[in-house]
């Protein structure tokens, strides 16, 4: 069964949220930009048979049929995923995770706080970001160590001491932005 307007409110509710952290760090095209692949054909019929409404229906689609057409779309046209940068390595033993620009990460910052907003719902804490992130570690191989920690600090400050702290820390001493 396809979930179409549940799965346009949720979109339009997560990239309500990334514009609105991102517009705050300064990143306004990013703001703007944020995810607009998942209107595509490839994503958006995905998001909608596969749609649950707390959590991603890439999942669903990987379970059902063993991979997400989704998600390697959205990976591959989106640069606030950190699955987007990787390449060849220098030093010949296979992929490897390409340091991510600030500007990105701030924005994957932003994306992992809205989706645990949307997806937690009442539930939220500023926590749960970077509890996901520590689940995933093992979906990280191919991250970076310098955007992985970079990312891991940005989310131990939401943690620890709220968004508001999380963003000023990100917009002044991340971005050098006033």
């Amino acid at each position: 069964m396809l979930h179409i307007i549940g799965h346009l409110k949720t979109v339009h509710r997560h990239r309500s949220l990334v514009r609105r952290y991102c517009f705050r760090l300064g990143l306004y095209w990013q703001g703007l930009t944020h995810d607009l692949s998942k209107y595509s054909p490839t994503e958006f019929w995905a998001g909608a048979k596969y749609y649950q409404g707390n959590r991603s229906p890439n999942d669903a689609q990987r379970r059902a049929v063993g991979y997400s057409a989704a998600w390697m779309h959205h990976k591959g046209r989106n640069r606030h995923h950190f699955e987007y940068w990787t390449d060849y390595s220098l030093q010949g033993d296979g992929i490897a995770g390409v340091e991510v620009p600030k500007r990105f990460v701030a924005e994957m910052f932003c994306d992992r706080l809205a989706a645990s907003k949307v997806y937690r719902g009442a539930d939220f804490c500023p926590g749960d970001p970077y509890d996901y992130f520590c689940q995933g570690s093992k979906k990280r191989l191919l991250m970076h160590p310098a955007t992985e920690a970079l990312l891991e600090s940005m989310l131990r400050k939401l943690r620890d001491e709220g968004e508001e702290a999380a963003l000023q820390y990100i917009r002044r001493q991340v971005l050098g932005k006033p």
